[in-house]
């Protein structure tokens, strides 16, 4: 049964922030210098946990604005920081053009054909010479999951023989792809840092039962089936899983990537 949006929400934060979302933020904060910054811009900042990190690092000199996805996201995140007293300002609103001296955008969970709108959205609301990073899944991720899942797609007949997960595959941006996407919405300076994490599964059940697969990760992967097909195609694929690796836990990568850039 699909869950409620604020059913979602609490997921989340409770589970996939540390599970998920922490592998990619660290990246920022290896990566991304925010000595010459007054204010920023967290777009999808989730439940707000790394937004509120960053208030609490660097609250004293830059004034912190982070978007969140829905109202339920939202709320959670601003009872976090009332919790903790940061000065970071939640909101779900669309920021104005040339705003902000530094934009941090999660797009883990965006669509692969929405990428290209994501980073120009980053990108529009920084200003000239701003600070602009992205951190997203790339290329050579889920390959693991995505050969099974085609494996079942196929036995069942569902999503064209196993079409949908070679569009997937092809969609995932490489590195020189999020590069050519960062210099068409007007950033310089462009680079791109990428890290190998692994996730692990006791079995197939524990794989497709956790929230990050169920709730999260399948339905952009599964988004041109239907929802009964969905039951099926899971129960399907934690057999599969544990068909072929027997005794053994599952495992899947994901190349976690940092496009980072100045807009020009």
């Amino acid at each position: 049964m699909a869950k409620t949006q604020k059913e979602l929400a609490f997921l989340r934060d409770l589970y996939v922030q540390e599970e998920w979302t922490q592998r990619f933020t660290e990246l920022v904060d290896k990566y991304v210098d925010l000595s010459d910054s007054e204010n920023l811009l967290y777009i999808n900042a989730g439940t707000g946990t790394h937004a509120l990190i960053i208030d609490e690092k660097h609250g004293e000199k830059i004034d912190v604005f982070a978007s969140c996805e829905n109202e339920d996201l939202l709320a959670i995140a601003r009872d976090k920081g009332l919790a903790v007293k940061a000065g970071v300002d939640f909101s779900a609103m669309r920021f104005e053009d040339d705003a902000f001296d530094a934009v941090v955008s999660d797009a883990t969970f965006v669509r692969p054909e929405e990428v290209e709108d994501a980073i120009a959205d980053a990108a529009r609301v920084a200003r000239t010479g701003g600070d602009v990073a992205v951190f997203i899944p790339s290329a050579g991720s889920y390959g693991e999951v995505f050969s099974v899942l085609w494996e079942v797609l196929f036995n069942e007949n569902l999503g064209e023989d196993g079409a949908i997960i070679e569009k997937l595959v092809a969609n995932l941006p490489t590195t020189g792809k999020l590069e050519e996407i960062a210099e068409r919405s007007g950033m310089v300076n462009i680079h791109t840092e990428t890290v190998l994490e692994a996730f692990d599964f006791e079995n197939g059940a524990a794989f497709v039962a956790s929230p990050l697969v169920a709730d999260f990760l399948l339905p952009i992967w599964l988004a041109e089936i239907d929802e009964d097909e969905k039951e099926l195609v899971a129960e399907k694929l934690a057999q599969l899983i544990d068909v072929e690796d027997a005794d053994l836990s599952f495992r899947f990568s994901v190349k976690a990537t940092l496009l980072t850039g100045e807009k020009e």
